[in-house]
């Protein structure tokens, strides 16, 4: 994920900022989520999030990156959003489309070839092992890739790629479009599966509290939680809900594994999330 009009300017105020909101970030990082340690080596047995490899799986990973780069641009993301805020796809559960993410597999994940399914039941049990009074957080790992059903023939079978258009002249002034602190809800992201899922919970009256849709929407945009990048765009409520991003990024990237979770088995217990956060059905 990338901000549309692409640039690193960083003014002192912002890097200040983000230097007293990261020592707040490591005091939220209680005792219990420092139990969980990330593995060695991914299902493949290499290190995690390692694009140097020389596999199979590799070259489609490459190829991914390869056409995200050639392929969206500013307008492709407006055109997009346009077209995917009628929500009119289909009308279900959230269940119904976690048994979708069956037929998904992730083409941009160096380190995991199973349905998309695992990944968000993986990613959720190990957040519900590490903090199991934060249920709007386990709900919130269950659901955040759920917009890869835009991969499927039903919602317009779009291709597994998304990325920043710098090309522009228009675009390459110093902020691009935007001003500082002008928040990242009024910044456009390029058009991929967070954004659509964010949309979605929102526009169906979703009663998660403001950190899970904001991990829902920025899970993938690495340059800010890693690199520390764009937080000059940052609001005061951007950088409080950054604090669980954080938190969530470890589960998302280190939980997943080829020992399955057993889906009936747990599905009772996310389903009562789901009655407790989302409308019965939900227009996509």
């Amino acid at each position: 994920m990338a901000i549309q009009a692409e640039h690193h300017a960083h003014g002192s105020q912002a890097e200040e900022k983000k230097n007293v909101h990261t020592e707040e970030t490591s005091e939220l990082v209680s005792a219990k989520d420092r139990m969980f340690k990330a593995p060695k080596s991914n299902a493949f047995g290499q290190s995690f999030r390692d694009y140097d490899i020389e596999s199979e799986r590799q070259k489609g990973v490459e190829e991914f990156y390869r056409l995200q780069y050639i392929n969206q641009t500013y307008d492709f993301v407006k055109k997009m959003r346009e077209h995917y805020k009628k929500l009119d796809k289909a009308e279900m559960n959230i269940w119904e489309c976690c048994e979708l993410l069956n037929e998904v597999v992730d083409d941009s994940d160096p380190d995991l070839d199973e349905p998309q399914i695992q990944h968000l039941l993986q990613t959720a049990e190990a957040i519900r092992k590490d903090y199991p009074n934060e249920d709007w957080l386990h709900l919130t790992a269950l659901i955040h890739d759920l917009g890869k059903i835009l991969h499927l023939p039903q919602f317009g079978e779009l291709p597994q790629w998304a990325v920043v258009d710098s090309k522009n002249s228009a675009y390459n002034t110093k902020d691009g479009v935007y001003s500082k602190g002008c928040g990242l809800d009024n910044v456009l992201m390029s058009w991929e599966h967070d954004d659509y899922m964010y949309m979605v919970a929102k526009e169906n009256g979703t009663t998660l509290p403001s950190p899970g849709l904001f991990i829902i929407r920025y899970h993938s945009f690495y340059p800010l939680h890693k690199e520390g990048a764009y937080t000059h765009f940052m609001s005061e409520e951007d950088f409080e809900n950054l604090k669980w991003l954080h938190i969530f990024n470890k589960y998302d990237l280190y939980s997943k594994s080829k020992v399955l979770v057993d889906v009936e088995k747990v599905k009772p217990y996310y389903q009562s999330l789901i009655d407790k956060y989302f409308p019965a059905k939900l227009k996509w």
